[in-house]
This record gives C-alpha cells, sequence and structure tokens, in this order.
C-alpha cells in the first residue's frame, strides 16, 4: 500500500533540494595517495629503524651476560642452603622437582627489521565520502529534485568516542533543518546522547571503521525520518483473514472472503486506479461482515449466527482495517468486540492476539 505521511504535500509540489555539512571530504585516490606517501616514508626511515634494533639488541646482550651471571649467583645459593638439609628433606624436595637448578635465561637473536613493503590500503576501512555524496543518498520517496519546494538542510558533527567501563561510546550530533515552500517545519537535533558502540575501550577499536558504520547509521535514520514525515512510502504487510467453508447458510460470510481477499492482493501503490478499484470492490466484503454482526445470537450459542461467528467476524474487520492504516475504524470493532465478549470463550492464544491488536491499534 502507499503509505500516507505526516505532512502531506501536492503531487506537483514534490520537488526536493539538499545540502549536507559535515567534515568528511575524502576520496579513494587520497587514501592511496597518502598510502604512497607513508611507504616512501617507511624506506626514508628504513636504515634507522635497522640501526634502532642493533642497538636494542647490543643492550639485550648486556643484559644477558649480566642475568647468566645472577642466575648462577642464585643457584649457588640455593644449592648452599639445600646442602644444609636433612637426607629426608632434600629427597622430599627432589621429589616434588623444588630442589636448586640452573636455569639460564635465553640468548638473545637479533632479526633484522624486514623492509618496507607497500601494500594497497583497505577503503573499507575508510570513510570514502563526501557533501555531495551525503547529499545524494538523502532521498524522500515521491519526490524528485527538479526544484527545491521542499529544502533539507543537514549539519552531521564528527564522530565522539567516549570511554566508559572499559566499553566504548559515541555520539554524533546530527542537525535537521527541513523548509516547506520556505516555511520551517522541522529544526532538531538527533544522535546527541552517547550510545553504547563496542564492548572493547576505544584504543581497542577501528575508529575509522566504526565512524563509517555510524554514519551510515545517521543516514539511514534521517532517510526513514524524512520519509514518515514527507514520504510516500509503498509498504508491504500481511493480514489474517478468517472464512467460514460450510455451505448453505453461510455462502455470503465465503463470498465476503473472496471480496476481501482478492482485492487485497490488488492493491498497487503504483496503480492507483486499480488501488481504488480495489478498495471499493472490498467494500462489498466488509459490507458482508457489517451485517452479518447484526443478526448474531450472542446468547444462544446453537444459533447460526453465534458469538463464535460475531468473534472472527470482529477479527477480520480489527485486523483488517489497522492493515488499511485505519485505526479509527479498527478501535471502532474493537470497542463493540469488547463489549460482547462475555458472550465469547476466547481461547488463549485469542486472547493474546486481542491485547497484540489492542496495542496496535494505539501505539
Amino acid at each position: 500500500m502507499l503509505k500516507a505521511p505526516k505532512t502531506p504535500i501536492d503531487v506537483a509540489s514534490r520537488q526536493l533540494k539538499v545540502t549536507v555539512t559535515s567534515p568528511y571530504n575524502l576520496k579513494a585516490e587520497d587514501v592511496i595517495a597518502q598510502s604512497k606517501v607513508d611507504f616512501q616514508n617507511a624506506l626514508k626511515n628504513y636504515d634507522n629503524v635497522v640501526a634502532e634494533s642493533v642497538k636494542e639488541f647490543q643492550t639485550k646482550e648486556k643484559d644477558y651476560d649480566s642475568d647468566v651471571v645472577k642466575a648462577k649467583e642464585k643457584f649457588a645459593m640455593e644449592s648452599a642452603e639445600f646442602k644444609k638439609l636433612s637426607i629426608l628433606e632434600r629427597l622430599t624436595m627432589t621429589d616434588q622437582g623444588k630442589n636448586p637448578k640452573l636455569v639460564n635465561p635465553s640468548k638473545p637473536v637479533y632479526y633484522k627489521p624486514q623492509p618496507p613493503i607497500y601494500r594497497e590500503p583497505n577503503l573499507n576501512d575508510y570513510i570514502i565520502v563526501d557533501n555531495n555524496v551525503l547529499a545524494s543518498q538523502v532521498a524522500i520517496d515521491g519526490f524528485t529534485r527538479e526544484g527545491s519546494y521542499v529544502t533539507v538542510n543537514l549539519d552531521i558533527q564528527k564522530l565522539n568516542f567516549q570511554d566508559n567501563a572499559g566499553q566504548t561510546y559515541a555520539n554524533q550530533p546530527t542537525k535537521l533543518n527541513v523548509k516547506v515552500n520556505g516555511v520551517e517545519k522541522i529544526n532538531t537535533t538527533f544522535f546527541q546522547e552517547f550510545k553504547f558502540i563496542s564492548s572493547s575501550p576505544t584504543n581497542n577499536i577501528n575508529k575509522p571503521l566504526e565512524e563509517k558504520n555510524h554514519l551510515n547509521k545517521v543516514m539511514a535514520f534521517i532517510n526513514q525520518y524524512l520519509n514518515d514525515n514527507f514520504g510516500y512510502q509503498s509498504v508491504k504487510g500481511t493480514v489474517k483473514i478468517q472464512s467460514v467453508k460450510n455451505k448453505g447458510k453461510f455462502d455470503d460470510l465465503e463470498k465476503a472472503d473472496i471480496y476481501v481477499t482478492t482485492n487485497l492482493r490488488k492493491l498497487n501503490p503504483q496503480n492507483p486506479q486499480i488501488s481504488a478499484s480495489a478498495m471499493t470492490n472490498m467494500q462489498k466484503g466488509i459490507a458482508i461482515w457489517k451485517e452479518t454482526l447484526t443478526k448474531v445470537v450472542y446468547k444462544d450459542k446453537n444459533a447460526d449466527f453465534n458469538a463464535k461467528i460475531a468473534e472472527f467476524v470482529y477479527f477480520n474487520l480489527i485486523r483488517l482495517n489497522i492493515a488499511l492504516g485505519d485505526k479509527t475504524e479498527a478501535e471502532k470493532y474493537l470497542n463493540e468486540f469488547q463489549e460482547n465478549q462475555i458472550y465469547m470463550k476466547l481461547s488463549y492464544d485469542d486472547e493474546n492476539e486481542l491485547k497484540r491488536l489492542e496495542t496496535g491499534i494505539y501505539k
């Protein structure tokens, strides 16, 4: 179906202009160029890295010689104390593996640093986007970019990270301003509060990737918000329709099922004429349901049109009107249903569904 927006705009005026300001202005070629510069710098600094590694190795060698002397002194001291023990005590300690042992430190080995190797940067780790690209990602269903009847100004700040109890949180203040024919309709800011990002602290996460993911989340939210307010969205849904199959006295109810279900399938937001025709024909089935309710004898369970028939008809009317977006009509039948509920014996599942339908009406 075609979901109506909160702020309807005449079809001739559905023209959109979007302006985005943000700290993002990075292209793929910029990332690659910087990667090559970093590689050249690493090459130039390679000799210094090797020289520094030699110094560190020489320091480790000196420390090793000192550590060997300390290990021997420790072994000699422990051996002297061990000899003072009785034979039984020495045997016991030996059985337990606690007798003195000479433990020499590992001798350091020199590993020359490998020369730098150039690798293409992983562009997925970067936010390859600029303001024009972001503006092109903003769209309202049913609108074109051939005018400026509706103007959208979006200001996205840089993502701010925050550590909290070993976890990462972030906010990204995003201001949205929308004018319709020059009149301001929306002026608000989202994503100001810090929200959970990762169970790891900020120094253990891939910040560029996290920022990229969060920016995608911001853009998705803004698009949905704009479409809820102004867009003419095509939405799909399902609705459960119950019927009876007894021939003869319930033929009209079977006709109602056919009228409603076949015309529900004909609804097409891309073809308003077919949808209008389907809605008209659907009313034939709805009229049968309404008429059936007038025939119900609630206190006589043996009547042809008893409380059980009323139950499934009310369920159909409530479900159908919720699916069609007419909550006012759905509420009317919900109230009637609840007034007559004392005559019905709802199953556990039916009671739960009635609660869900009530929530769907009033949320």
